[in-house]
C-alpha cells in the first residue's frame, strides 16, 4: 500500500476518533432556570424527559415558543420507538407540562399548572389529597344527617315536582356532554400524524360513533383511546397507510368502528 495513502486513511481516523466538543458558536438554547428547575423536581419518566428536552431543542433553541414535531423526529431525536414518545409528548401535554396549539407544542411556562409528582416550587400531592378528603368528609356528613323518616320513606308514590323533573334533565344533558368528542379526535390526530389523513371536524354522525367506540375501551377515557391509537399505528401493516393499489388508507371514522377495535386487539390487522 502506499504509504501516503495509508497515512491519509490514518489521519481521517484519528480525526473521526476525535470528541465532539460542545461550543456555543454552533448554536444553543435559552431557558428560564424556573422552568430547568421544575423539570429537575418534577419526577417525571426518562422518556419524559427526553422528550421535554426535545420540544425544548426545537423551539428555544430556533427562538420559536412552539412547533410541530412529528413522532418520527422525536424518535431520531432521543432514539426511541415513535410510538413511545407520542404516549410520552401526550402525558406530558395531559400533565399541562407541553401546551398544545393545533399541531404545535411547546413548553407551558406557567409552572403552577404543572401536574408532576413535585413542581418547580416543589409542592407535593398534600393539596390534591387533602381537598380529596374533605369531600369524602362532607358525603359521609351528609348521609349522617340524613333521618330516618327520609331514608326508609318510600319515593315510588312521591311525583317529581316540575323543577326536579328540568333538574333530572339536566343532569342527563350534562352527562351526555361530558363525552370528551374534541379530545378523542386531537388524540387520534396526534397519533397519527402525517401517516394517516387528520380529522378535521365534528358532526352528529361522528359522535354517535365516538359515543359508541368508548364503550369498546377497557376504560372510555381519553388516555385509553389514544393508547388504541397508537397501538393500532405501531402494528397496522402498510396497507392501512396507503401501502396498496388503490392508495387508499384507514381515516379516524374507520379506526372508531368496533370491527377495527377488536381486530386490533386480536392483532389481525
Amino acid at each position: 500500500m502506499n504509504s501516503n495513502v495509508a497515512y491519509a486513511d490514518f489521519g481521517a481516523a484519528r480525526r473521526q476518533e476525535r470528541p465532539t466538543v460542545a461550543d456555543l458558536d454552533n448554536g444553543y438554547s435559552r431557558i428560564a432556570h424556573e422552568i430547568l428547575d421544575a423539570t429537575m423536581a418534577s419526577g417525571l419518566s426518562e422518556t419524559e424527559l427526553c422528550i421535554i428536552m426535545a420540544v425544548w431543542r426545537k423551539t428555544y433553541g430556533y427562538n420559536k415558543k412552539t412547533d410541530w414535531i412529528s413522532n418520527e423526529q422525536f424518535e431520531s431525536m432521543i432514539m426511541k420507538h415513535s410510538t413511545h414518545c407520542s404516549t410520552a409528548k401526550n402525558q406530558l401535554i395531559n400533565k399541562k407540562v407541553l401546551i398544545q396549539e393545533g399541531r404545535r407544542v411547546g413548553i407551558n411556562k406557567n409552572i403552577d399548572e404543572w401536574k408532576t409528582k413535585n413542581n418547580g416550587f416543589c409542592k407535593t400531592l398534600a393539596k390534591p389529597a387533602k381537598e380529596t378528603l374533605a369531600t369524602s368528609a362532607k358525603a359521609t356528613k351528609r348521609k349522617v344527617l340524613n333521618t330516618k323518616d327520609n331514608n326508609t320513606k318510600d319515593k315510588k308514590d312521591t311525583p317529581l315536582t316540575p323543577q326536579e323533573g328540568d333538574g333530572e334533565k339536566l343532569i342527563s344533558a350534562n352527562r351526555k356532554n361530558q363525552i370528551p368528542y374534541l379530545d378523542i379526535m386531537n388524540a387520534f390526530n396526534e397519533s397519527a400524524g402525517d401517516r394517516l389523513p387528520n380529522a378535521e371536524s365534528l358532526n352528529d354522525k361522528r359522535k354517535r360513533a365516538i359515543s359508541k367506540f368508548l364503550k369498546e375501551l377497557k376504560e372510555p377515557t381519553v388516555e385509553a383511546a389514544r393508547n388504541y391509537f397508537d397501538y393500532f399505528m405501531a402494528t397496522a401493516k402498510g396497507f392501512y397507510f396507503g401501502e396498496n393499489d388503490s392508495g387508499w388508507r384507514a381515516s379516524f371514522d374507520y379506526l372508531l368502528r368496533p370491527a377495527t377495535v377488536l381486530k386490533t386487539r386480536e392483532g389481525s390487522l
